[in-house]
């Protein structure tokens, strides 16, 4: 019985995995479909996919954080007029990424402007707990920080640090929409810098 030679040769081509199949209806994709030349010493996701950065991965996910931090919307006090104030026009704290939210569940920073009283601590206490990790406070005027001019009722508690911990002090008797604004720089840098110390 006489074999073929050239049909066994096809049907060995068509086993090869290693020779690319060439559409014949699309012959300008032949040099997308031609297998990348390895060179030693270099990786292979640079040779086929050329400007591709390879950067630590807690870079990535710092800088999303740093760029996309949504404060809860609530207020105490008076201090809660100087930061609606910041995210109006004149001011715009949407262009740093930060998008007011009205939900804990999906808030990442918690600005306490104004006044804490004790009544109040507990609350604020929840509404901290029910924000998902990694969240940040900002602690914004005077009496937020310490009580300011009410320091000497026994009703107002003496910080809010007392039951959050908090992140940033912004000082003021209220601050103005530019030392929010800074507190918010300041806490993209403490973001990436908390990035650097994690894991060691």
């Amino acid at each position: 019985m006489e074999i073929d030679n050239n049909e066994n040769q096809s049907v060995d081509n068509e086993n090869d995995l290693s020779v690319p199949v060439i559409p014949i209806e699309h012959p300008n994709e032949e040099k997308e479909l031609t297998l990348a030349e390895y060179k030693p010493g270099k990786a292979l996701y640079k040779s086929v996919l050329p400007g591709i950065l390879q950067v630590p991965a807690d870079l990535i996910l710092a800088m999303s954080r740093k760029s996309s931090l949504w404060p809860m919307t609530f207020g105490l006090a008076c201090c809660a007029i100087e930061m609606i104030a910041s995210y109006m026009a004149h001011y715009d704290l949407d262009r740093f990424g930060s998008v007011p939210w009205p939900s804990p569940r999906q808030s990442d920073v918690m600005i306490v402007a104004g006044t804490v009283t004790k009544k109040m601590a507990p609350a604020v206490r929840r509404l901290y707990e029910q924000m998902p990790n990694p969240k940040w406070v900002i602690s914004m005027g005077a009496c937020a920080t310490n009580g300011g001019p009410y320091t000497r009722y026994d009703r107002v508690l003496q910080g809010v640090d007392k039951v959050v911990p908090v992140d940033v002090y912004v000082p003021g008797c209220p601050p103005r929409p530019e030392a929010l604004l800074d507190s918010f720089l300041v806490l993209q840098e403490q973001i990436m810098e908390d990035r650097k110390a994690a894991g060691k």
